[in-house]
């Protein structure tokens, strides 16, 4: 009798050998590491038999019609990596591009403006950073959202807008997991246009397959463990669907970015150790995470008992993966201990056979702001551990032992083991302090002020040199800074067409531009990057009309994220002013110092000194705040020098090319004598101050003769030109 072939137990993989159909025999299917061994396109053989495939290292291909032409759009290395591919991850298509985040650019190119995309809160950091360009440059909107929780991506779901679902399961550091057919079904009820879009990375086609779960697009960055080597960069997209193939194929060919034939050569070999490599990272792994968790700290694993949506994953994965975290509770001591490690390797990334420590905090997930970070409860503390296949003892050991130098843990004699040592109460409160990015108790609000100034010699021959000889006037700038904690920033200038604008914290442009270290000066140059992703992105929506106040928002964002990089507090910063705006008595340079001044204070790139005690006996308290430092009330001399730096840099951002006698003026006060030599972001000279009368008084009048600053200066220097030749 013929053996009977059950219709109903699955098979292990949906690709069966070569073997013919018989219906006596049926054809049994090669398990996964069989097929990531075989690597077999039975379209494309080789001529020689070679059984690796050949590096096909050629732009170009002779003839006219043939399979290849250009290998920008088809190389044969490429063609038999794509076939394998797909193969091993039960598609019909596969595509194969420089890099993981290629591979997502190239998925989200078939967004429109207007289209509406929800992605989960934890990203990688890479994922967040497009995401936040293609919502401030192409006019796609984007929702994040906890996807842990299936029902709260439907709230978020139009009939007509919704294009496109991003997900990643688990994600990336926290593993959180996310039901990938439950979502893919609610969004395919609802919207059956819509794209589901899963990020495979963390899994790779071994431990799971979304396309089976109801996805659409899949993408490994296949630097991690399909190639598993770290010696190459790849991204691959998976799909089943002709429609959505051809379209990302004829992108790629457009944009030019298919990977190389030399790396598909590399990634082919590395794909075929994927199932051997995994099986002994994931084993690994638990161990790791069960010896961590053990110890008390909190561990985040699909592994672990207790991981939340364990359970959900059970159902959709087929392996925990080799990636885990935990949180120490002191972000200084998560960097004692990764910083105490010898065989992990601090280093971004993961998925190499070797293994990794690092802080995604300040390091793959940096590039998403601190505020953003917090919002989403990405511990600064965390540590990610990436699991490679060394000895499982030996890894174990070298943790400990950085555990133990950086005083993480000690050993309970009573116990007779290594347990973990708690934070104190303090530290935990600097870190919710820290998570928070917001101002501290007792900083409630910042109220600064500023005078406004009058020439009284040289007020254009400065610039050629001319000593000019300037005072402070009794007519103030007033600017007052009140926390938020709503994440966002906000301006109000009074005396400015009453111009109130705010801006999303977390959308400001903080990967534009260069960075300035903490402590570090801003150099003798605007950051031009930074001032027209500024100009395009936050300031883009304002009115031309509103002039003035748009230039002066621009000084003040370039200051907060010029200064603020750090740490982004949320506050609303109120100006007002009893100088007449605009009538040159430096009011613009009185408000550049009370933006400096009240940036510096919140970021606390500036400390004041404490007031004094009260007054004993029958001494009165004194109105002001005395302190020795060269004449000058409450600001020290260096402070003072800081924020005048600062002041220009605002100054450099309203007028192009200032002197640097109003904001000077307005920071050190008095009367002052001014040469040019001394103006600059970094200069230290070039004032003198005046200590020959205390006050003047002068009457104020319009004389409506207009004033054109650039023409003046300009026409100071002609006439010292002239004299000159006459001379």
């Amino acid at each position: 009798m013929a053996p009977t072939i059950d219709a109903k137990v699955p098979p292990i993989h949906d690709l069966p050998t070569p073997e013919l159909e018989s219906p006596l025999r049926a054809r049994k299917p090669y398990r996964f590491s069989t097929l990531c061994a075989t690597v077999e396109n039975p379209d494309m053989k080789d001529q020689y038999g070679s059984s690796a495939v050949p590096i096909y290292q050629s732009a170009t291909f002779k003839g006219v019609g043939n399979t290849y032409d250009y290998s920008r759009s088809g190389n044969p290395t490429r063609s038999h990596l794509e076939h394998h591919v797909a193969k091993i991850s039960s598609a019909a298509h596969a595509l194969t591009v420089a890099s993981g985040m290629a591979a997502l650019d190239i998925i989200l190119r078939m967004l429109k403006p207007g289209d509406e995309v929800i992605a989960g809160d934890d990203l990688y950091g890479g994922t967040n950073r497009l995401l936040t360009y293609i919502r401030s440059h192409g006019g796609v909107v984007v929702h994040h959202v906890d996807t842990t929780n299936p029902a709260s991506v439907i709230p978020l779901i139009h009939p007509t807008k919704t294009r496109m679902v991003l997900l990643e399961s688990p994600t990336n550091p926290l593993l959180k997991i996310a039901d990938i057919a439950a979502i893919s079904q609610d969004i395919k009820e609802r919207v059956p246009d819509a794209i589901v879009v899963v990020d495979n990375t963390m899994m790779s086609p071994y431990l799971q397959r979304p396309l089976d779960h109801g996805a659409d697009i899949v993408y490994d960055s296949a630097t991690k463990y399909l190639s598993g080597h770290h010696d190459l960069m790849a991204g691959v997209i998976t799909c089943n669907r002709d429609d959505l193939h051809k379209q990302m194929a004829f992108t790629i060919n457009s944009v030019g970015n298919a990977l190389a034939p030399n790396d598909c050569f590399l990634l082919l070999r590395g794909t075929k150790t994927l199932a051997l490599r995994m099986d002994r990272q994931q084993a690994t792994s638990q161990l790791v995470a069960t010896y961590l968790h053990d110890l008390g700290f909190p561990t985040y694993y699909p592994g672990l008992p207790g991981h939340p949506g364990r359970e959900i994953h059970a159902r959709i994965a087929s392996g925990n993966g080799a990636v885990l975290s935990f949180v120490t509770g002191n972000k200084e001591l998560s960097e004692r201990i990764v910083g105490g490690a010898r065989l992990w390797g601090i280093s971004v990334s993961f998925g190499c056979v070797n293994s990794l420590i690092s802080m995604p905090c300040v390091m793959s997930h940096a590039s998403i702001d601190p505020a953003t970070r917090a919002a989403r409860g990405l511990p600064e503390d965390l540590i990610r551990l990436c699991v490679g296949i060394e000895d499982p003892a030996d890894l174990i050991d070298d943790l400990e032992h950085a555990l133990i130098d950086a005083g993480a843990i000690a050993f309970d004699t009573q116990q007779n083991k290594y347990s973990r040592l708690m934070p104190s109460t303090n530290e935990q409160l600097n870190r919710a302090v820290q998570k928070l990015g917001l101002f501290e108790p007792g900083e409630q609000e910042w109220l600064v002020s500023a005078p406004g100034k009058i020439i009284l010699f040289g007020e254009h021959a400065v610039v050629h040199g001319v000593t000019a000889i300037a005072a402070s006037v009794d007519l103030r700038c007033y600017g007052l800074a009140t926390p938020r904690n709503d994440g966002k920033l906000s301006v109000h200038l009074a005396d400015i067409d009453n111009f109130y604008h705010e801006w999303d914290i977390a959308a400001l442009p903080w990967n534009a531009g260069t960075r300035i270290a903490a402590g570090e000066e801003h150099p003798d140059v605007l950051d031009q990057a930074l001032m027209d992703a500024i100009s395009a992105g936050p300031m883009g929506n304002i009115d031309d009309t509103a002039k003035h106040a748009k230039t002066a928002s621009l000084a003040f964002l370039y200051m907060y994220i010029q200064l603020g990089r750090d740490r982004l507090p949320s506050f609303n910063f109120t100006v007002r002013a009893t100088l007449p705006v605009g009538a040159g008595l430096g009011s613009s340079a009185s408000f550049s110092t009370c933006a400096a001044t009240a940036l510096l204070l919140i970021n606390r790139a500036i400390s004041l000194p404490p007031p004094p005690a009260p007054s004993t006996g029958s001494e009165k308290s004194a109105p002001h705040v005395h302190i020795s430092h060269q004449g000058r009330r409450f600001i020290p001399q260096g402070i003072a020098e800081r924020v005048n730096k600062w002041a220009f840099v605002s100054e450099k951002i309203l007028h192009g090319n200032p002197s640097g006698v109003d904001n000077s003026v307005s920071v050190f006060g008095g009367a002052l004598a001014y040469t040019r030599a001394g103006f600059g972001f970094n200069s230290k000279s070039g004032m003198e101050q005046i200590q020959g009368f205390k006050s003047l008084k002068f009457l104020l009048t319009n004389s409506k003769v207009p004033r054109d600053t650039k023409k003046l200066v300009a026409g100071v220097g002609a006439l010292k030109a002239s004299v000159g030749r006459v001379a």
